[in-house]
């Protein structure tokens, strides 16, 4: 009979390896826990409070909602789930047709905490026209986009002041939209599907005004927002190049410091058998299940809320898109180009501003 080797088991090699796998990443809650001083300044739990919320809100909102319609249901409430399944009919095209935001929603002060958080702050570079109708693609995506959520979504940064005459639409998932009455919720404070139907009718304006932001790398990016890391998923991706050049909207870069030094993600390497599983995963359903954890409430070492970092979002300068109805592959690969030149020129121009290594660029994959 051949021996075991040392340190594995009559499993085999693989449960070791899955074993050791779970020790390395557990490593961060061995930790001796750091919790918060009791005499913190009630604006500060005031602020945790707020990004709680949020945290919630993101991750399991939805799924509350859907419970609370499931209920309903059990309950034989029958009326009031067919008044909703109704309503539902009747307005199931709205978040492809520029939404239904609340300017009382997103005035909410919760917002103004939340935002003081980290804090959130947008930069502008340039003057964007009212008179024209634009593309912002938001990068990079992070866990939980929380600077495209603060600066888009609330009142509370500044856009509103220091680009006067645009409206925000921050585009999602269409999945997110299918949940009843999450949808409500979601459409109020200005988010909007991202599909192809939608990112239209809000270029689609006519006079301008209208700012259409897309996180270009979309939820496989999520899956690299590692602190430290700079990989964008971007070289593959042109469609929103097309849409723009079918529309005539201008491009706007838009770069997020901070944006990956939230949380702490659970090492998963290309190639590795979790990042195998979140990808096939996220191919299936459409959205990534990263695997994340940073503080808590009462304590600084391990949790889900994000943690205390500056996001600092620039805004980068218009690249002039001339409107073509039918646009070639070339003029689409030229002007894809050129935003990965002026996305690259802004994150260089603004690292040494916010803590970026000057040795440190973007990888695009």
């Amino acid at each position: 009979m051949e021996a075991v080797p040392a340190g594995e088991d009559a499993w085999g090699p693989g449960i070791f390896a899955g074993a050791c796998w779970i020790r390395e990443n557990l490593r961060p809650f061995r930790m001796k826990v750091e919790f918060a001083p009791l005499n913190i300044p009630l604006v500060r739990r005031l602020q945790t409070v707020a990004v709680l919320q949020w945290v919630f809100s993101f991750l399991l909102l939805a799924q509350c909602c859907v419970g609370l319609f499931l209920l309903l249901v059990l309950a034989r409430l029958w009326l009031l789930v067919a008044l909703y399944v109704l309503w539902l009919y009747l307005d199931w095209e709205t978040p492809q047709t520029g939404g239904r935001r609340c300017e009382w929603v997103r005035n909410w002060t919760v917002w103004r905490y939340f935002k003081d958080y980290f804090p959130i702050k947008i930069i502008k570079t340039a003057d964007l026209d009212a008179q024209h109708n634009y593309l912002l693609g938001f990068h990079p995506h992070g866990v939980l986009v929380a600077g495209a959520f603060g600066n888009f979504c609330t009142n509370y940064t500044g856009f509103k002041e220091q680009f006067p005459g645009l409206t925000p639409y921050l585009h999602i998932l269409p999945f997110w939209f299918r949940c009843p009455f999450f949808r409500e919720y979601a459409m109020s404070v200005g988010l909007v599907s991202a599909s192809k139907k939608s990112v239209t009718h809000v270029l689609s304006k006519e006079k301008g005004g209208n700012a259409a932001i897309i996180v270009i790398g979309g939820a496989e990016e999520s899956l690299d927002a590692h602190p430290g890391n700079l990989t964008l998923h971007i070289l593959k991706r042109k469609g929103f190049i097309k849409v723009a050049l079918k529309r005539g909207a201008h491009l706007v870069p838009v770069f997020s410091f901070g944006e990956n030094e939230l949380f702490f993600q659970v090492s998963n390497p290309k190639g590795s058998l979790l990042r195998s599983v979140q990808e096939r995963f996220q191919k299936i359903m459409g959205f990534a299940l990263p695997l994340f954890h940073a503080r808590g409430i009462f304590q600084y070492s391990f949790g889900l809320l994000p943690f205390r970092k500056p996001i600092n979002t620039v805004v980068g300068k218009p690249i002039p898109v001339v409107q073509t109805s039918n646009p070639t592959q070339e003029e689409i690969e030229e002007l894809h180009q050129k935003y990965l030149k002026a996305l690259q020129d802004l994150f260089e121009e603004n690292k040494g501003e916010y803590g970026i290594p000057e040795h440190k660029s973007l990888l695009f994959t």
